[in-house]
Parts: structure tokens; C-alpha cells; sequence
């Protein structure tokens, strides 16, 4: 239902987007957001945007610094994040979650979820 891709290798102070694909009704009816793991941390809401009117959310540790977006043609939502920290390090994870993105943030809220993709920030 949902697969991200776009992880890899980049140096700090980089960039990088990140890409979910879904099927048309997932996009339509869902919200999707973002969540990333950290080795031995949990998992901590990135990013979400609403189905509904495009809304952006973002969590304080991105805000500033990455983007949000959606490509209707495509199926798609991207995450761009800039200004890359080695701390931005995590398997990141899309997923589709309330259509106004209630509760993003909440692994509870989260109606089902795609595979990870790995960034790796180098210092």
C-alpha cells in the first residue's frame, strides 16, 4: 500500500528527498505522514499533510528544514529535508494515517504503514 524510497548516504549540511507512493485511494482518503527510528531511540513523528486541504504539520526537531508535499498525478507525498544532521540518521517510515492528520504523531493513529527506507547523515 505504501512504499517509501529515497534513503542513502548523505554528508551533514545535505539534503535529501524522500518519497512515499501509494495507491489512489490511500491518497485520496488518507493523510500520510512521516516517522523515523533512530538505533535505540523510538520512533518519532516527522511529518504529516492532510488529504483533505494539503496541510503541512511538522515536527520541532524538521521545522525549518524540511518540506512536505504531495504530487496527485503521482500517488505520491515527498519529504525533503535540508540542512541534513548527523542526528536526521534513522530508518525513515511513511504511513497512512486521519485525513486531517489528526493525532499524527501518534503511532496509535496510524491506519497502516509502508517499509522503511535508511538515511544515513555522516558527520
Amino acid at each position: 500500500q505504501l512504499q517509501a524510497s529515497g534513503g542513502g548516504l548523505v554528508q551533514a549540511g545535505g539534503s535529501l528527498r524522500l518519497s512515499c507512493k501509494t495507491s489512489a485511494y490511500t491518497f485520496g482518503q488518507y493523510g500520510i505522514d512521516w516517522f523515523r527510528q533512530a538505533p535505540g531511540k523510538e520512533r518519532e513523528g516527522v511529518s504529516c499533510i492532510s488529504s483533505m486541504d494539503g496541510t503541512p504539520y511538522y515536527a520541532d526537531s524538521v521545522k525549518g528544514r524540511a518540506t512536505i508535499s504531495r504530487d496527485h498525478f503521482k500517488n505520491t507525498v515527498y519529504l525533503f529535508i535540508d540542512s541534513l544532521k548527523p542526528d536526521d540518521t534513522a530508518v525513515y517510515y511513511c504511513a497512512a494515517t486521519d485525513p486531517l492528520c489528526q493525532g499524527w504523531d501518534r503511532d496509535e493513529y496510524q491506519e497502516y504503514w509502508g517499509q522503511g527506507t535508511l538515511v544515513t547523515v555522516s558527520s
